[in-house]
């Protein structure tokens, strides 16, 4: 490639799709996202104003074919994509859709699209399909869930085949269907923190027979007919998807255990590509459900769903921002150290202008304030009790920085093994949520009731005073029980509570970390509990032991002599009631004489 960047304009209904696209994109530093517009007007539009600049200022357009549903939406799809082949005949076209229908597929490359790859595909994948297409290679890439299966038979046309051709077509991607459905669900439980290696390993080992299963199914179901198109179709060279695997930690990894790219993407070795494979892992994870699944309150859960989510991507990108200036800083190590903290309230500065709106005002009171400018005084609180409590923050970024060794739960890690992808991705997603937090907590605490506010941010589920009063309670309690109670027995025990993304929402998981230093500075209160603690700890086995001696000699005492003295007594009063029940053979004998 030259040493332009490339520049694209996307095209998608979905603005927090969108959003979360342009900043895994951003994160490669031969990608340019020019614009990103919400149809295919806003895109005839950016395209006339920037060809009357610059004839090839656009490089190549990634687009959806309307909202992925609608026939007829796609159908205009198609017709944009004509229109754009016929109008500006330079301008590569990418197909990045939901939809996988082969019809459909073969439509949109004969309407003059160079490319294709199905929504969910990795990142790595898309940059890598991206610069085949602006290459002039092509890249049709017909992935049925997860993997990617041959292109030639994304556009066979049904029509050419016979009918026991089509017969094993329709058995194969049925069959082929019905596996990935199995395998999406089996490799979203791999990427669940926190499993048992056992558990693990036998999903791992699922996962590989699904695989095995479908490239059979496509062995045996494959028509010689297909296999004698396919021969005639120019191969594309596709690359299959890696999924999660278990695998020993061995140190450094080489080079093999990573996907085969071409020439021209981005090394893996580097440590952007490190950070735009944590990034694109996240930006994956946030289309998840975004509920929380702990039993601790946090600011973000009074937002909408969307909100959520643009709030969390807004933060990514400004990450993405922040770590760039360190990098451009040429900081060493050693001062990490001592910039991280402010780097880290410049991110979440930066985060709560975009999100709120640098100039947006609100009726305060008969007084018109400025938001931002607002919440911003509380800053220093807002700092020391979430953004300062944030853990190893200084790790991750020396991690994305500097590729250093990830030291988490009393191992070091090496940079590109997957246990310290995993463990970054974790700190990475504490991180977003906690900031995110930082974000809501200023305005919980100032303009919580504020009908604006309310209506364009707030779940209405959750919009009334009695609801917003709960919640605010709430809070104050968890920070409450935070300081002198959590966070202590936290340190005491050298752990840390992080909050991570999961399939069904926000969860929570311990990781060990040395907190020795901390725990000797714990007083009052904090250092109280830690004491009771310890004490509870001490005292504990001991009462357990006397509690059992004694109830042994309790257990002794009711069944060995209380228990056999109420027996024989008890014995002793039957035979009483028994003897008393009986005529006395005496008594008998001298009335028969008297008689």
């Amino acid at each position: 490639m030259s040493d332009r960047p490339l520049k694209l304009l996307l095209i998608d209904q979905d603005p927090i799709f969108r959003l979360g696209l342009q900043v895994a994109l951003e994160e490669f530093p031969e990608i340019e996202v020019v614009n990103a517009v919400e149809s295919d007007t806003f895109a005839l539009q950016v395209l006339t104003e920037l060809s009357q600049i610059d004839p090839e200022g656009i490089n190549l357009v990634i687009l959806e074919l309307g909202n992925g549903h609608s026939l007829s939406s796609q159908q205009l799809g198609i017709l944009l994509c004509k229109q754009l082949k016929a109008q500006y005949p330079h301008l590569y076209l990418f197909l990045f859709t939901a939809i996988q229908e082969s019809g459909l597929l073969l439509a949109a490359k004969n309407a003059g699209v160079d490319g294709y790859c199905p929504k969910g595909t990795p990142i790595p994948e898309l940059v890598t399909a991206i610069e085949q297409v602006t290459a002039g290679n092509g890249y049709w890439c017909r992935e049925e869930n997860l993997l990617s299966t041959e292109v030639s038979a994304a556009v066979v046309s049904v029509e050419e085949l016979n009918s026991f051709a089509q017969l094993q077509r329709n058995l194969r991607l049925s069959a082929i269907d019905y596996i990935n459905g199995n395998l999406v669900q089996v490799t979203k439980k791999l990427q669940v923190p926190g499993q048992p290696i056992i558990e693990k390993a036998i999903l791992a080992g699922r996962q590989r027979e699904l695989i095995a299963a479908r490239k059979l199914m496509q062995f045996f179901l494959t028509s010689s007919q297909e296999r004698k198109q396919r021969q005639q179709t120019p191969e594309i060279d596709a690359q299959q998807l890696q999924l999660p695997t278990i695998v020993p930690d061995r140190g450094e990894i080489n080079s093999s255990e990573f996907p085969q790219t071409s020439t021209n993407a981005p090394s893996l070795l580097s440590p952007r590509a490190l950070q735009s494979e944590l990034f694109a892992s996240v930006v994956n994870k946030l289309q998840f459900s975004l509920e929380n699944i702990t039993d601790s309150p946090l600011e973000i859960d009074i937002l909408r769903d969307d909100k959520k989510r643009e709030i969390l991507y807004l933060i990514l990108q400004k990450l993405a921002d922040v770590l760039d200036e360190l990098r451009e800083s040429h900081i060493e190590m050693n001062q990490l150290s001592s910039v991280y903290q402010v780097s880290l309230v410049d991110l979440w500065q930066a985060a709560m202008t975009d999100f709120f709106g640098k100039f947006s005002r609100i009726n305060v009171d008969n007084q018109e304030i400025e938001i931002v400018n607002f919440l911003l005084q509380d800053r220093e609180v807002v700092q020391r009790e979430i953004l300062n409590k944030i853990p190893l923050v200084l790790e991750l970024f020396a991690y994305l920085i500097f590729q250093n060794k990830l030291i988490v739960d009393n191992r070091s890690y090496s940079s590109y093994s997957n246990e310290a992808k995993e463990r970054g991705c974790m700190l990475l997603e504490n991180l977003l949520i906690q900031v995110a937090n930082s974000i809501i907590q200023p305005l919980l605490n100032n303009l919580a009731d504020i009908n604006y506010i309310k209506q364009n941010y707030y779940n209405q589920t959750l919009a009334s005073t009695r609801e917003i009063e709960r919640i605010r309670n709430d809070l104050s309690w968890k920070y409450r029980l935070k300081n002198y109670i959590k966070e202590p027995q936290e340190i005491f025990e050298s752990r840390y509570e992080i909050f991570v993304f999961a399939p069904r929402g926000i969860a929570k998981t311990s990781i060990y970390a040395h907190r020795n230093d901390e725990l000797a500075q714990l007083t009052g209160i904090p250092l109280t509990f830690t004491l009771v603690l310890e004490f509870r700890d001490a005292i504990a086995p001991r009462l357990q032991s006397l509690v059992s001696f004694l109830g042994s000699g309790v257990v002794f005492v009711l069944t060995k002599v209380v228990g056999r003295a109420i027996g024989l007594i008890g014995r002793g009063i039957l035979q009483g009631i028994g003897n008393a029940s009986l005529p006395d053979k005496n008594w008998r004998r001298d009335k028969e004489r008297g008689n």
